[in-house]
């Protein structure tokens, strides 16, 4: 090698441009976590928070004590939301900034980069808590909350059900009469999606008359009632009503996991612990009398089948409301 190229390496070298960081290519930002730590702590867990309860339970989805008793929880079963000290003597992520950007993942379905502005903590930092603090809540509280129902449960469960007449813990049987006609099959309500049988009660698009306004504005009343039921699952962690954001089957069964966990902890949490309880009552096993004959069987399918779609339940309810 000649001076010449000698030379060329060098200035080639020395133009290179470095950027600090364990990673190469790797930028180092100043979050200044440790001013973000201070900041969250005294908005939502000093002994006079910036922030009321209210304001935190529509930010946590939880009372403050429900969610530091699960912090407290989570930090003792994983060892990676604890505080530690880097090699720079610095103070790392807090247990309440990770855990905190988990939650704003869980509650309002924000992208784990959307976290870094108040949280100030880095994307692939956000999705690893996130990870884990599943992980945790399924291992930890898995057991418990996602558990068959308690005697004592049960017979909740079952005055409620009572007091809105189902006495003994199921749907009594369908009998009606409507317009004349008695009808002995259940529906659902539903929308435009389903197929228009007598077991499905669907709303009008576009009525017109009075009596179709009427019946649809009645129908998608009811309709709501019920969807409301499994709508607050997905009001309370919107990041089950998007779309996902993460590949793999297991964090997404995590996640899911996870919400319904936290939702049961939350209803526990808040329960009224003063409601009446009535003792179980075990409901009556049905008979059934198996039918063997195969051209016996095909008939009363196609019976049951031309029965459910008949139209005539949805135009006789018209006329009857």
């Amino acid at each position: 090698m000649n001076n010449y190229m000698f030379q060329q390496v060098l200035q080639n070298h020395t133009n290179e441009v470095f950027i600090g960081g364990s990673i190469p290519g790797h930028v180092v930002i100043n979050r200044d976590r440790e001013a973000a730590d201070d900041n969250l702590f005294r908005d939502y867990f000093s002994a006079t928070p910036r922030f009321n309860d209210a304001i935190f339970r529509r930010r946590y989805r939880m009372s403050r004590n429900l969610f530091l008793r699960i912090v407290d929880v989570i930090k003792d079963h994983d060892m990676y939301f604890e505080q530690r000290i880097d090699a720079l003597g610095r103070f790392g992520l807090s247990t309440l900034q990770k855990i905190t950007a988990v939650f704003r993942m869980l509650a309002y379905g924000l992208p784990a980069d959307a976290t870094d502005e108040y949280v100030k903590i880095g994307e692939s930092t956000t999705i690893e808590s996130m990870k884990r603090f599943c992980r945790a809540i399924v291992e930890v509280f898995g057991e418990r909350y996602l558990r068959s129902p308690t005697p004592n449960d049960v017979a909740r469960l079952l005055h409620i059900g009572e007091q809105r007449g189902f006495r003994i813990g199921i749907a009594p049987p369908a009998h009606y009469v409507i317009q004349g006609k008695e009808y002995d099959m259940g529906y659902y309500l539903a929308d435009g999606i389903y197929p228009k049988w007598s077991t499905i009660v669907q709303t009008i698009r576009d009525p017109h008359s009075q009596q179709k306004k009427y019946f649809a504005m009645k129908q998608e009343s009811c309709r709501k009632d019920v969807e409301r039921a499994f709508g607050v699952l997905q009001s309370r962690f919107a990041i089950i009503a998007g779309p996902s954001r993460f590949w793999r089957k297991e964090v997404l069964h995590d996640i899911m996991t996870t919400c319904i966990i936290l939702h049961n902890m939350i209803i526990e949490d808040e329960r009224d612990l003063n409601a009446p309880i009535q003792d179980a009552v075990e409901a009556p096993t049905p008979t059934i009398e198996m039918v063997i004959d195969e051209n016996l069987r095909f008939e009363q399918f196609l019976a049951r089948h031309k029965k459910i779609k008949d139209k005539m339940l949805i135009l006789n309810s018209i006329m009857h409301l």
